[in-house]
């Protein structure tokens, strides 16, 4: 079972336009994946990079080769969740012959980092931005420090809330395989994101209310 160390950031008015950038430049990134996804019927994720990684540098050089590859996880991950999930209403495995719908990611998508665009030192974090690197005081209890040193982090997400940005931590449960880990990843909720519009023939709609509800466990 994974498990996430959120953390608040405090964003000045001009960090907050850098960030807001940053999602607005990954939604078009997303944006332009979206019919590649329709029209081959593939969001694997090491598949879709062979489709679309070199067309994407070339479209957008300002976003970066690590930040494309990001986008091209934010996408499988989320059509693994539309595509998929037993409760989404646009399962393929329900129906096979359907023609795929696009997808129509917003700007308040949130942006997926790894490695080599986020860094984590004692006291500091170092963010990629479109317009170089922003860095954060950073206040980790010793738990947190101890699950930075111990466990395996499989996805660092920056999201937008009501209250501000916040970094979230997901770590893998250590006797876990990387299956499991990788599949517990998806909402069990069912709830389909909020950032992501549906359209079929051609109207938009969200897709989250046609969702039904898992039962209690």
């Amino acid at each position: 079972m994974n498990f996430s160390v959120h953390i608040p950031l405090d964003v000045q008015p001009e960090q907050r336009e850098r960030l807001a950038a940053l999602q607005q430049a990954v939604a078009e990134v997303c944006n332009a994946l979206a019919p590649i996804v329709r029209d081959t019927r593939c969001w694997n994720r090491v598949g879709l990079h062979h489709l679309a990684y070199r067309n994407l540098r070339e479209r957008f050089p300002q976003v970066g080769s690590q930040m494309i590859c990001n986008a091209i996880y934010s996408v499988s991950r989320t059509c693994r969740l539309l595509f998929q999930h037993p409760q989404s209403p646009f399962n393929v495995a329900r129906h096979p012959d359907k023609p795929l719908p696009l997808l129509q990611f917003q700007p308040s998508l949130p942006v997926y980092f790894d490695r080599h665009t986020l860094s984590v030192k004692v006291g500091q974090l170092s963010m990629y931005t479109l317009d170089g690197r922003m860095k954060f005081q950073l206040n980790l209890t010793d738990a947190d420090v101890q699950r930075f040193k111990e466990n395996k982090l499989r996805e660092i997400v920056l999201t937008q809330t009501q209250e501000g940005y916040r970094l979230s931590f997901t770590f893998a449960d250590p006797q876990a395989s990387d299956t499991e880990s990788a599949d517990s990843s998806l909402d069990d909720s069912g709830d389909l994101p909020e950032y992501v519009l549906v359209s079929e023939d051609g109207l938009p709609s969200h897709p989250t209310a046609a969702v039904p509800q898992p039962a209690s466990v």
